[in-house]
């Protein structure tokens, strides 16, 4: 099968139906007491590192459908450079969602937790860890999957 024949292989919604409604439960509990607009922009910018298409599509509407600007969803690869797009707030998130995302690196860095703790109270800092840790599983299930967006 080549690249672009690549077709899900497992459905785990069927295959492994208690695993699926737990990262559903999982999922809805991460978003808990945190802005929807941050929400969709961090799963996106998850997603991006994860080089996920499917997870990328999905948000990326779901981002659209509540009113994120095309201009914040077009620059948020590039979101360190687009300075005075995204608040300071978002920025933090960002940071610290990339960080626990590519723990290849090593560890989250002191600073970038710490810049995150400035802007988030402790409750809703736990919080964005949940949902950064929850994308992160989705976007290894769509991507070993092989999910890939529907073409509009």
């Amino acid at each position: 099968m080549t690249t672009t024949e690549r077709k899900t292989r497992v459905d785990l919604a069927r295959k492994a139906p208690a695993v699926y409604k737990a990262m559903i439960a999982l999922d809805a509990a991460a978003r808990q007491g945190l802005d929807p607009e941050l929400v969709e922009l961090v799963l996106t910018r998850c997603s991006q590192v994860n080089h996920c298409a499917w997870c990328i599509d999905m948000h990326t509407a779901d981002a659209r459908k509540i009113g994120v600007s095309e201009q914040k969803l077009f620059l948020l690869n590039a979101w360190e450079e687009a300075h005075g797009l995204y608040t300071e707030k978002e920025r933090a998130a960002f940071a610290l969602a990339e960080s626990i995302t590519v723990l290849t690196d090593g560890f989250v860095p002191d600073s970038v937790y710490e810049e995150a703790a400035e802007y988030f109270e402790e409750a809703e800092l736990a919080q964005l860890i949940s949902l950064v840790l929850t994308i992160n599983a989705w976007n290894r299930i769509a991507v070993s999957t092989r999910k890939t967006p529907k073409v509009r």
